[in-house]
């Protein structure tokens, strides 16, 4: 048995052994696979929840509709309002909201008798600067993957090898996300960057991010998109929608798409 087959393993064990929870289901990857393997290996006493706040990408709704309903999985939506406190985008935004939605999961799971909540973090998630795992330990919150120590590529492979057509799905985090920090939130212009990343994934450049400065849009795309988009006539159908969106400014950043690009340089809260 190789390392991750092992992996593999462990968290079914996990699984096996949680009696019964609330899985915390975004859609993606990682919550996805969690979500399948959870079913598979135990049938009952389990169901997907998804949040649905201003700031999730509706695209990401459903689709984590249509990936429960084509597995026959339980399923609920919670609807949020915006939280207050992340109303300007602070720098522990993630924190905040992950206290927020998370408290929610939990009176959710201890009204309708659900022992436990788990989340799709992973092994590569304590990586990067994510303030919002630290609001999972403290509600205590389970992370079946990461206590596996199952890494982003091993469960892209593990759920290629079960089939499952969100293996190569492109990330996707929250609208917030493409806002610099400290900047104040309103839904209109959540619209604004979901209706500008919507018309170039419609173009074929999934996973590509745009990040708001003010009136000017930053594209961060995949590697071998950046060419695409300069030598191809999409560029300039490209730049006049994002014009008729709302930005006066249109930039294609060589650098390509990067997790956190508008983290701070600190790694610290």
């Amino acid at each position: 048995m190789n390392i991750r087959d092992q992996k593999s393993s462990k968290l079914d064990s996990i699984l096996k052994n949680l009696n019964s929870f609330v899985v915390a289901f975004s859609g993606g990857v990682d919550s996805s696979f969690l979500l399948h393997r959870a079913h598979t290996v135990r049938k009952s006493g389990i169901i997907a929840i998804t949040i649905r706040t201003p700031y999730i990408p509706s695209r990401e709704i459903d689709e984590a509709i249509e990936f429960t309903r084509s597995f026959g999985i339980k399923h609920k939506i919670i609807d949020i309002s915006f939280p207050e406190m992340i109303r300007n985008n602070p720098i522990d935004r993630c924190y905040q909201c992950k206290k927020t939605i998370f408290t929610d999961l939990l009176s959710f799971a201890e009204e309708n008798s659900y022992q436990f909540v788990i989340d799709g973090t992973n092994a590569d998630d304590t990586g990067d600067f994510r303030p919002g795992i630290a609001a999972l330990k403290e509600l205590g919150i389970r992370s079946p993957l990461l206590e596996a120590g199952l890494t982003k590529k091993d469960i892209r492979e593990l759920s290629r090898e079960a089939d499952l057509d969100i293996w190569d799905k492109p990330a996707m985090a929250c609208l917030l996300t493409r806002i610099p920090y400290d900047t104040k939130i309103n839904e209109g212009t959540l619209r604004l960057v979901e209706e500008a990343e919507n018309m170039l994934f419609e173009l074929g450049y999934p996973g590509t991010r745009v990040r708001l400065h003010g009136d000017l849009a930053r594209i961060e795309c995949m590697p071998g998109y950046i060419e695409k988009i300069i030598h191809n006539p999409d560029k300039e159908h490209i730049i006049s929608n994002l014009k008729k969106i709302g930005f006066r400014y249109v930039s294609l950043d060589l650098e390509g798409y990067r997790t956190g690009s508008l983290n701070p340089e600190k790694r610290e809260i």
